[in-house]
């Protein structure tokens, strides 16, 4: 569909994760955008994306014989993934004419509708030489350049969206605050703030404050030009807080955990601020071994994926039987990239996600001894890490070097092994194959997490600080285990490396709870229904 008839919400990210292929997203947040939009597909929702085009991606990662991580620009084929769009439009940034393009992408749900996501571009030859760039990197550059792509993101979205004829859009959902100047934009259309605020609906993403963008309003003004609404809004404040102007300027404002909730309402207590917890694409995030398994054991679960709860009828030893095969493709990529050893008998530990100080990736391995005494003791250990640093996150990039020392320290009954390069299929071979998800972050700065999710789906139960998702997911010893500042995380490995070797068979009743208890819950067709009822009607 490209044009805006019967379309009424439009969903704008930074960042959205569409397919391996398309390396428009860093992590979390566009891996979530990216599955929002597919949910939308799938149940009809009548959507439409808006995000930037990236032409140098998020950073092709290497690891140097010292563990350190090297970027590189990642070479994609544009025109072979994205469909280019005839309207042109433009906005004007310190007094220049900038212009845009658009690029679009048809995401197609199980029922046949489709959700198309535009991704705007700034590689024109009629623009400066210093805007043609605009668009490239994913969270990169000073906040010159960082103001210069949000005003790009929500006041020319806006305006493409206009061209492309979506004229009677509803909704403008904002995912996170990276797009939050497009109601800027919807004032200027409306002719004031309160008919602006009515059309929005926002998210907010993370109480760590890096994810809050700040501007010192000097620069913003330079950008945009006088901007009067600002004034009004803010009086003579020193910068723009971009999380703010979304919160003003939303009839519906949502964190994205009920614990986050809490937080986030302690951090902006003149707001009102509900909770929607997020979730995953049921059918993106589940094997090929488990589509056969739950296609053959629940019938209709693609569509319904609360239909899941009813994997409590599945046999253990079907479920074991499935994991063994997701395993399997595991173990062979992990021993094909590094040589590692690795055996699909031994307990598998995953670890993967963006290496945030906050994420605390090392914890695990502050006490290498701790580990192989479990492993000596009670049987071998695996363990399995992935994660990118941002590209200018010292302390995140020295985290990284101190895990891949530590792990390449150990010999049998440990095995180690850092998978580079991590990216959507990587994410859906880790959460389905190892047997334990490992999650660490320093509370309460776990906004929700999501990788959890995934894994539960594949039958995979976590091991969790109670933080995020996870104090509405977990049930200790039913779903898996938490870390809530009673027993050590080595403590609670001890059990779960027991249950594993010594009891297998109530193991394995804990994988099947986390698909009927969590996978049932802790996805984004849910997520996205609530978003319909209370944010969008």
């Amino acid at each position: 569909m490209k044009n805006g008839l019967g379309r009424s919400i439009a969903y704008f990210s930074m960042e959205v994760a569409l397919e391996n292929a398309v390396p428009t997203y860093s992590g979390g947040l566009g891996v979530l955008a990216g599955d929002t939009l597919r949910s939308a597909a799938d149940l009809s929702i009548p959507m439409v994306g808006v995000s930037l085009l990236h032409r140098k991606g998020y950073f092709f990662q290497r690891l140097d014989e010292q563990g350190r991580q090297i970027e590189e620009p990642v070479v994609w084929s544009i025109e072979d993934r994205l469909d280019p769009c005839e309207p042109r439009v433009s906005i004007e940034l310190e007094g220049r004419t900038v212009h845009v393009r658009a690029w679009s992408y048809d995401l197609t749900g199980v029922t046949g509708s489709t959700v198309p996501v535009y991704f705007l571009d700034a590689n024109l030859e009629e623009n400066a030489e210093k805007d043609r760039g605009l668009t490239d990197t994913l969270y990169g550059g000073d906040p010159y350049y960082r103001l210069r792509q949000e005003a790009f993101l929500g006041i020319a979205g806006v305006r493409m969206l206009r061209a492309l004829g979506y004229g009677s859009l509803r909704r403008f959902h904002m995912n996170e605050g990276h797009a939050a100047l497009l109601t800027l934009e919807l004032a200027r259309e409306l002719g004031n703030l309160d008919r602006a605020r009515e059309l929005c609906v926002f998210t907010t993403h993370t109480p760590v404050p890096a994810g809050h963008d700040r501007f010192p309003m000097e620069l913003v003004h330079r950008v945009l030009g006088p901007r009067e609404e600002l004034t009004q809004l803010f009086g003579n404040q020193s910068e723009l807080n971009m999380t703010e102007l979304g919160l003003h300027l939303s009839r519906y404002v949502n964190a994205v955990a009920k614990r986050h909730g809490e937080v986030s309402r302690a951090m902006f207590p003149n707001h009102p601020i509900d909770s929607i917890t997020n979730g995953v694409h049921p059918v993106r995030w589940t094997c090929d071994f488990f589509h056969q398994l739950f296609d053959h054991q629940i019938p209709g679960w693609r569509e319904d994926p609360f239909l899941l709860r009813r994997a409590v009828s599945i046999p253990t030893g079907e479920i074991w039987k499935t994991h063994r095969k997701a395993k399997r493709v595991l173990v062979e990529q992990v021993n094909s990239e590094t040589n590692a050893g690795m055996d699909t008998e031994s307990l598998t530990i995953g670890f993967a996600r963006r290496f945030a100080p906050y994420k605390r990736a090392d914890l695990l391995l502050h006490n290498p001894d701790a580990i192989r005494s479990i492993a000596t003791e009670i049987g071998p250990i695996q363990i399995v890490y992935a994660g990118k640093a941002h590209p200018q996150d010292g302390n995140g990039k020295a985290i990284l070097q101190r895990v891949v020392q530590i792990g390449r320290s150990f010999r049998p009954p440990v095995r180690f092994a850092f998978l580079e390069n991590y990216d959507l299929a990587l994410g859906k071979i880790l959460t389905s194959g190892v047997d334990l998800w490992l999650n660490t972050p320093q509370p309460p700065l776990e906004a929700s997490g999501t990788s959890g999710m995934k894994a539960a789906l594949n039958g995979v139960p976590s091991l969790s600080v109670l933080d995020g998702w996870w104090v509405e997911g977990h049930l200790e010893g039913v779903t898996g285990w938490a870390l809530d500042g009673g027993e050590t995380l080595y403590e609670k490995l001890r059990t779960v490396a027991r249950l594993y070797y010594g009891d297998r068979e109530r193991f394995l009743e804990i994988m099947r709870s986390a698909i009927a208890f969590n996978g049932s819950y802790f996805n984004t067709h849910r997520m996205m229904l609530e978003y319909v009822q209370r944010a969008y009607l």
